[in-house]
């Protein structure tokens, strides 16, 4: 089966998704779990017993039975997308026995591509132009999940899949971890002596510096290291190489003239799995949250987030600060501050009470909370 890049023209509508139903009080984390499952079709039907419910409650009726109730919809109706389960995440086969279709960005051959077939073993890995793409690809079923990365042990976050996690209404339902290895691809018959400029991603080049250095080559900059690959073949060009991975050189019928010529031999990217539904957390492996939340400015608050964790032995792992946009700058005391976002991951599950008390906490104060998901470390390369 031929695979297709995913190209979509017209723009994404902006979801934003409120605090997550692992922190809402027990008579409305049936309506959070609907919101997480239904599709448009379903929702009017049930609306229509989520409103029943709610008017119960109201009038003290039993709710337990109107609970059955909507238990039974959900479980009967199969337009519903169930939350997976953390078996499930690598699970390469649809519930209708089709491949699962997992987006990625850049051309075939990126390291991307890798890490999605990693995550999803005889997965049909779909490239994806942008990063918004492949966010937008989930949300409109073209394809099954995303898997993007979002930090390098070298180059630090990758800011702009920060921002899109907020913008976009998926979730985070795993991790993987991809140790990238650098060569220097040219044409056949091209020596190493005859080089002259290299072209690849501005990190790669970065992560090279050193040997790229040496050779004397001058750095091209372009979108991607299996793009750069493609158009040293595709070009036909012999004063050029690229510095891609060793997967590019046999797609695009490369040399490789050098390999591993990164600096620094720890080079691990972090890759994010993505889908349309959460998955429940469970207790019987390494689970990690993330979360992104704002705080109203003064002294310590930041301090005060933080302690909700460290007061329960809670390990954080990560934490990220972006500002938040369409927002003036705030004036306090003669003086404008910027507000800002802050992402943090944190090693437990949602399924612990320990760290639904800690979101509770930091809900008293936090102006915006949102859970991104609670999902299994990759392990593989502890």
């Amino acid at each position: 089966m031929a695979v297709h890049a995913v190209r979509l023209t017209t723009p994404a509508t902006q979801l934003h998704g409120g605090i997550s139903g692992y922190l809402s009080p027990s008579n409305r984390k049936l309506n959070t779990f609907v919101r997480y499952g239904c599709r448009s079709s379903n929702r009017y039907r049930i609306g229509t017993v989520l409103a029943s419910f709610r008017e119960d409650d109201a009038n003290g009726r039993d709710k337990s039975v109107r609970a059955m109730e909507v238990k039974k919809i959900l479980e009967d109706s199969p337009l519903l997308p169930k939350p997976l389960s953390s078996n499930q995440l690598a699970e390469s086969v649809s519930s209708n026995g089709s491949r699962v279709r997992v987006a990625y960005q850049g051309v075939r051959g990126a390291y991307s591509e890798s890490a999605a077939e990693k995550a999803y073993p005889n997965c049909e890995a779909v490239p994806c132009e942008e990063f918004d793409t492949a966010f937008e690809a989930v949300e409109r079923w073209l394809v099954d999940r995303a898997v993007l990365p979002i930090e390098n042990s070298l180059g630090g976050s990758i800011h702009r899949n920060y921002d899109l996690l907020l913008r976009h209404n998926l979730h985070i339902v795993g991790e993987v971890k991809l140790a990238v290895r650098h060569c220097l691809l040219a044409n056949h018959g091209v020596n190493i002596e005859e080089l002259r400029r290299v072209l690849s991603h501005p990190q790669a080049l970065a992560q090279c510096e050193n040997t790229l250095t040496k050779l004397g080559l001058v750095r091209e900059a372009v979108d991607d290291t299996a793009g750069a690959a493609k158009q040293i073949a595709f070009e036909k060009l012999n004063d050029a190489a690229a510095v891609a991975s060793a997967e590019a050189a046999k797609i695009y019928g490369l040399n490789i003239v050098a390999e591993d010529i990164q600096d620094d031999c720890d080079n691990v990217t972090r890759f994010l799995m993505l889908a349309r539904e959460p998955i429940i957390p469970g207790t019987n492996r390494l689970f990690k949250t993330s979360i992104v939340f704002s705080l109203e400015e003064g002294p310590g608050v930041l301090f005060k987030a933080l302690a909700v964790f460290a007061l329960r032995q809670i390990n954080l792992t990560k934490i990220e600060s972006r500002p938040l946009r369409k927002h003036p700058l705030r004036a306090s005391g003669g003086l404008k501050y910027f507000d800002y976002l802050f992402y943090v991951d944190f090693e437990a599950s949602m399924a612990d009470e320990v760290a639904q008390n800690a979101l509770r906490h930091l809900e008293e104060f936090a102006t915006f909370l949102r859970v991104l998901g609670s999902y299994p470390v990759d392990t593989t390369m502890l």
